[in-house]
């Protein structure tokens, strides 16, 4: 007699994943302490305000660039080792920003920290696919993007303390706190075999070919492509601008990113386990729907007729919904894309045009946007934005839905011989 379904909320999640939640808490938080100081430190080589930006974009665009290396280089040599290199390479990085000497030195050393970026991030996907029990998926990834938000929200603030000290010490503790990050997984996941290996002792890989044969993989990179343009690109380089023209005060503009992520963050403390209960595809289309029709009404804040406190409120009521939609996205598509690739295969490569869609988005997204509001202004450019997300609804309205109920005990990796 088959045994009835586990319920997803029983579903023990490994250890191994708790070590990689803590891991990603602190380099969170490290990454959250130069984020603010970094404009600020590439004005101190007497650059301006464009040259600055760019040392922003670099590192984004060294991640897209490398992340199909990413992706061989875990295929090839498996995901703790690529981990703890990348984790090292952006320490090193870091450190070596720090001590920049000028403006060339600065945009070498942060672009170098991508290239470290992207293959811990990937290879952080590959454990999450490998060691999440099937239909405790979303809730694992709900986990993990809480603790990158978290961490995410509280850098920012030891980064403004830290500051004070000088612009170059938040680059030191964020090498600090990777070096940590690093010690901590070498150690928790030591003797963990994470490269699922056939009958013949060779390791099995998913092929990017196979997976685009998947509607639900398509469904996926059209989804992570809208949501990259518009939760990584749009919100954290438009979003702010607009909040400034409505009122020009330091605040409003930190404010309003600030609701955004409150409304993430309460979404994902239930959104992995809906996901996990109703299926990915109800979440991501919602998720959409919802991010998409806030994000492209932002625009009304700046109508004439509104009064400078109505406008506020529309601005902060609209952010918050659009972090929820945002939180019922994220867990949903990382979920989907696990399910393709199973636990028995590795998926380096189909997992790193996974992270290419979305970091191309974002990358896109500020460019597109905004030459869409210096033309036409903020509310047509919001209301592309809002249109982008929708469009990215539509090969989800064709795919299966991917979670399969069925009764699985905790994943629990092998050991090396």
């Amino acid at each position: 007699m088959t045994p009835p379904p586990i319920p997803p909320d029983r579903i023990t999640i490994p250890r191994e994943i708790w070590i990689l939640v803590g891991a990603a808490f602190v380099i969170a938080i490290g990454f959250g302490i130069v984020s603010p100081v970094l404009p600020a430190y590439a004005r101190s080589f007497d650059v301006g305000v464009a040259a600055a930006s760019v040392i922003v974009s670099a590192f984004a665009f060294f991640r897209l660039v490398f992340a199909p290396v990413g992706g061989e280089l875990v295929s090839r040599l498996g995901e703790r080792p690529v981990y703890l290199a990348g984790l090292i390479i952006v320490a090193i990085s870091s450190f070596a920003t720090a001590f920049a000497q000028s403006y060339v030195q600065l945009l070498v050393f942060r672009g170098l920290g991508g290239i470290g970026s992207t293959m811990f991030t990937i290879s952080t996907l590959t454990m999450l696919v490998r060691l999440a029990p099937p239909t405790a998926r979303g809730r694992v990834s709900s986990t993990y993007a809480s603790a990158f938000l978290i961490g995410g929200m509280i850098g920012p603030v030891l980064g403004g303390v830290l500051a004070g000290w000088g612009l170059r010490l938040p680059f030191i503790v964020y090498g600090v706190a990777l070096v940590i990050a690093a010690a901590v997984v070498a150690v928790g996941l030591r003797g963990a075999r994470l490269r699922p290996v056939d009958s013949q002792g060779q390791r099995e890989v998913m092929r990017l070919a196979e997976a685009w044969r998947s509607p639900v993989y398509r469904a996926v990179l059209a989804s992570a492509a809208a949501n990259g343009l518009t939760n990584f690109g749009v919100r954290l380089a438009v979003l702010p601008l607009l909040a400034v023209a409505v009122l020009d005060e330091p605040w409003v503009a930190g404010a309003v990113l600030a609701a955004g992520a409150i409304g993430t963050a309460i979404t994902l403390q239930f959104s992995g386990r809906l996901t996990d209960q109703v299926g990915r595809r109800p979440l991501v289309i919602g998720g959409l729907v919802v991010m998409g029709l806030s994000m492209g009404l932002l625009g009304v804040a700046q109508s004439p007729g509104l009064s400078v406190g109505l406008g506020l409120a529309v601005l902060f009521a609209l952010s918050l919904v659009s972090g929820v939609g945002a939180g019922l996205v994220n867990p949903a598509q990382q979920a989907a894309v696990s399910d393709v690739i199973g636990r028995d295969r590795s998926g380096g490569r189909v997992l790193s045009t996974f992270q290419m869609a979305q970091d191309g988005g974002a990358i896109v997204g500020p460019i597109l946007i905004g030459l869409v509001a210096d033309r036409f202004g903020f509310g047509p450019a919001f209301a592309v934005t809002g249109l982008v997300c929708l469009v990215g609804v539509l090969p989800w309205l064709a795919a299966p839905e991917p979670l399969v109920h069925h009764a699985t005990p905790p994943a629990q990796p092998d050991t090396e011989d």
